[in-house]
């Protein structure tokens, strides 16, 4: 049976490549979420993409964990520092998680310092731009 990743973005994320390029690049989602197919496929995983700029419809999404996929890279955007709710479902699936942030976000805004996500993962990359996507997909590659 193959093992599939899901690679979920949040809020904004859909628009990569346009949205404050020197915090996150010009990359946009389609190629990050290419990138990823690509890494999964050298790995012998598949991965299923998914964007949502609100909070229930990725809830909804990690949701599906508990029986479409087997790990979890998850940026949740902004809901990385307030979203409980998100933290909750990471939580409730049981999957191995890495959470990833194209910008290092302890560089910016004192806000951005502290992740309500990150406890419930195995792990966090950032400041590595889209290619955190990719060692997420690394590390997870062995746990899955």
């Amino acid at each position: 049976m193959e093992k599939t990743i899901a690679i979920i973005n949040g809020p904004n994320m859909n628009l990569l490549g346009v949205r404050e390029p020197g915090h996150y690049g010009l990359e946009n989602l389609q190629t990050v979420e290419e990138s990823c197919r690509q890494k999964c496929a050298e790995l012998g995983l598949s991965c299923v993409c998914f964007q949502a700029n609100g909070e229930g419809e990725l809830i909804d999404f990690i949701h599906r964990g508990l029986t479409e996929f087997q790990g979890i890279v998850i940026n949740p955007g902004a809901y990385t520092h307030y979203s409980y709710a998100i933290r909750d479902a990471l939580a409730a699936v049981k999957l191995p998680a890495v959470e990833v942030h194209i910008s290092n976000v302890h560089q910016r805004e004192e806000f951005r310092h502290r992740s309500v996500t990150a406890p419930v993962c195995v792990g966090q990359i950032c400041g590595l731009g889209t290619q955190g996507y990719l060692l997420a997909i690394e590390a997870l590659a062995g746990r899955v």
